[in-house]
């Protein structure tokens, strides 16, 4: 993101965080309830019906459920601290996808949609967060990985 004026980062900034924000509370509320599960919108599935049954199979669900509340919770602390955000990012993507998916009935996702909504721009905004590498903005991932630093005196 080399090039962007003070004002661009901060709007680049703002828009990780405000992301990360909402991923997180998504997620650290169903962590703070145990009787949460992901049963009941798989269950809805009209698209890839046999995967989704797979995912909702009691051997698999608990699995599920797990990845589910905590991948939410840390990709929103990955995205609000910038850390590691191109790999949270792009596993945070595969999840919008199947959160899409889950609820498509092609070609409306949900009532008010007609073949994108929510979880295509999202999904699109992590990949985006990808490539651009956002966390090195005002995030711990500008310091991640660097040699550090010689000072002459």
């Amino acid at each position: 993101m080399f090039g962007m004026n003070f004002a661009q980062k901060m709007v680049f900034w703002l828009l990780r965080v405000s992301l990360g924000w909402l991923f997180f509370y998504a997620g650290i509320t169903k962590v703070l309830k145990p009787e949460w599960s992901a049963a009941e919108y798989i269950a809805g599935a009209k698209v890839f019906v046999e995967f989704f049954n797979f995912l909702a199979s009691p051997e698999i669900l608990p699995i599920v459920n797990l990845l589910n509340k905590w991948g939410l919770t840390l990709l929103g602390v990955s995205l609000m601290l910038g850390v590691l955000v191109r790999f949270s990012s792009f596993f945070g993507a595969v999840l919008m996808v199947l959160y899409y998916l889950a609820a498509l009935d092609f070609p409306h996702p949900n009532p008010h949609d007609y073949l994108v909504d929510e979880h295509i721009i999202y999904a699109l905004v992590l990949l985006f967060f990808m490539l651009t590498n956002a966390g090195k903005i005002g995030g711990i991932d500008r310091w991640w990985g660097k040699p550090p630093e010689i000072i002459e005196e």
